[in-house]
């Protein structure tokens, strides 16, 4: 499995996010706090793009826009209805001050 270049490492900054895909997988990278995050940009729910809504970068929550179901950026965990399953999560690095991720499944 190859690696994907997201961004430099100086274009995410906390709070900010970052769209890429691998293959057909669309990936939603998210500095929380300084910690790099990877998470399918799908809502679980129903196939939405979680990019598209808000990211709680005080509480590290992504909403999806289309029923306001909300997630745990850290666990992936969905924290209210309509969702019930977790995000899927991908590994994510930064090396040679870039931001790179890939679908490991």
């Amino acid at each position: 499995m190859t690696w994907v270049k997201v961004c430099a490492e100086n274009e995410l900054a906390p709070g900010e996010t970052r769209v890429v895909w691998d293959g057909d997988t669309p990936i939603l990278v998210l500095n929380f706090d300084g910690a790099l995050y990877a998470v399918e940009d799908k809502c679980t729910h129903e196939d939405y793009e979680l990019s598209a809504g808000p990211f709680d970068a005080e509480q590290g929550r992504l909403v999806c826009l289309l029923h306001s179901a909300t997630f745990d950026l850290r666990s992936g965990e969905a924290q209210c209805a309509p969702a019930y399953l977790p995000l899927v999560k991908f590994p994510v690095k930064v090396e040679d001050g870039a931001v790179w991720t890939r679908d490991d499944r």
